[in-house]
This record gives structure tokens, sequence and C-alpha cells, in this order.
């Protein structure tokens, strides 16, 4: 049995680079899950992953940095860029995928929580503005294949105007947490704000 154990923590000691930094990550997603934000610390996670927390601090200099790069790792998966041939049902497909990110048990977790000390790590405002709005290029190519196709105003192709559905879907989910983010208010989002905006005529 002692033997098993050395070579379990033999195994862990060795561990580096991309495998040390999956277990660190994994470690704090079950934190998150077991615990909430709220508890989450690095001495927790270090002990769940078996290692120093000195070895967490030298990748992420806090708990709020550490979140994110989980954020990043699990939740926040590239995905296909929807290319329907019509402006409105593209962006509804994009919302859907963001909204979804957003609501997850551990996206939504770590998104609140991190925004919650936003105080106490400025820096880390625009890294995480930028994930909720999921890019302000996806929304461009959006936004520029409708103008190709003569669906939507040539002057409307411009960062501001096309991350409004974005950073309207993230002020929903970041204002009314309980509500959640409904169908309707994607639709609304869509029809009431953003195409009025865009479209020709």
């Amino acid at each position: 049995m002692a033997s098993e154990t050395r070579t379990e923590g033999d195994k862990r000691s060795r561990r580096r680079g991309a495998e040390l930094e999956e277990a660190l990550l994994q470690a704090t997603v079950d934190e998150l899950v077991e615990r909430g934000y709220a508890q989450l610390t690095i001495d927790r996670v270090a002990q769940r992953a078996g290692t120093n927390k000195s070895v967490i601090y030298r990748r992420w200099p806090h708990r709020a940095a550490l979140a994110f790069a989980a954020y990043r790792h699990f939740v926040a998966q590239p995905t296909a860029l929807p290319d329907t041939g019509d402006l409105r049902t593209d962006v509804l497909e994009l919302l859907r995928g963001a909204a979804t990110r957003m609501e997850s048990a551990v996206g939504g977790e770590i998104l609140r929580g991190m925004m919650s000390e936003m105080h106490a790590h400025p820096e880390l405002f625009k890294h995480i503005r930028e994930e909720l709005a999921q890019e302000p290029g996806a929304m461009m190519t959006i936004l520029g294949r409708a103008v190709a196709r003569g669906e939507a105003r040539p002057g409307s192709l411009r960062p501001r105007v096309a991350t409004v559905p974005v950073v309207l879907l993230r002020q929903e989910f970041l204002m009314n947490p309980e509500a959640g983010i409904s169908e309707e208010i994607l639709t609304e989002i869509v029809d009431q704000v953003f195409l009025p905006m865009v479209r020709l005529g």
C-alpha cells in the first residue's frame, strides 16, 4: 500500500506543462461545482490537484485569474460560425450558443463570481468583456456577410453596431441572474433592436 501511495505521489510530482495545467484547471472546475465561486481558494485547488499552491501562483496571480483560465479551457470552446444565408437566423444562433455557455453551471458561476471582483482585479475586465461578447470579430463576420448579400446597410458594418446583440445579452446575463436568458429575450434583442439598426430601408 505504501509503495502504491508513493507511486501515485511520484506520478503527480512528475506532471509538467500541459498535463499539470489540465489537472489544475480540472481541480478548479471541481471545486467550483462542489463549493461555488465564493468558497474557491488556491489552497483547496492545490490540495485537490495534489500539488503546492506556489505552482498555481506561478501561473495565475489570484483566484479570479485561475477561474477565468478554467472558464476558457472548459466552457468557452470555439464553435463554428453560423452561416445560414440569413442575418436573423445567424445572429440568433450565435446568441443561443453564447447564452448556453454563460448559463452553464460552471460558466455562470465563474463569470458572475469574477464580475463581483472586478474592483479588485480590473485587468481582467477587458478579457471577460471580450469573452462574453464571443469576440467582436464573429459578429463583424456575420454582419459583413449580410452586407455582401444586400441584406444590411454597408454603413452598419462597424464594431460598435455589430456587437450590440452580444452586449445586450451580456447585460441581461449579469443584471437578471435569476430570470435566465429565454428565447423570447433573444428574439427581442434581434428583432426589436439589432435588425432595425442594420437593415436596408
